[in-house]
C-alpha cells in the first residue's frame, strides 16, 4: 500500500481517528450500559425499586447500547474498507 502524496496520507490518518473515535464512543457507550445494569441490581438488591423496573431499565439500556455500537462499528469499518480499496486501486 502507497500513499503518493500528503493529501493522501492526511484522508488516511482523518479516517483513521474517525475509527478510533467511533471504536472508543462505543467502549464508552457499553461503560454506560454496565453502569446502569450494575446500579438497577443494587437498588434491586436494596429493595428500592421492584423487579420489573430493573429488567426494564437494564433491558433498555442494553437494546440502546448496542444498536448503537453495532452502527458505530459497522460505519466505521466500512470506512476502513472503503479507504483501503481506495489505496489499492491507485497503485
Amino acid at each position: 500500500m502507497r500513499v503518493e502524496t500528503n493529501f493522501d496520507l492526511y484522508i488516511l490518518q482523518e479516517r483513521l481517528r474517525q475509527a478510533r473515535l467511533s471504536f472508543n464512543l462505543a467502549l464508552g457507550l457499553i461503560a454506560i450500559s454496565t453502569t446502569i445494569s450494575i446500579f438497577g441490581i443494587g437498588l434491586l438488591l436494596k429493595g428500592q425499586i421492584s423487579q420489573v423496573t430493573a429488567t426494564t431499565a437494564g433491558g433498555l439500556a442494553a437494546n440502546v447500547v448496542s444498536v448503537c455500537v453495532l452502527k458505530l462499528t459497522r460505519d466505521a469499518n466500512d470506512r476502513l474498507d472503503k479507504m483501503a480499496k481506495e489505496l489499492m486501486d491507485k497503485e
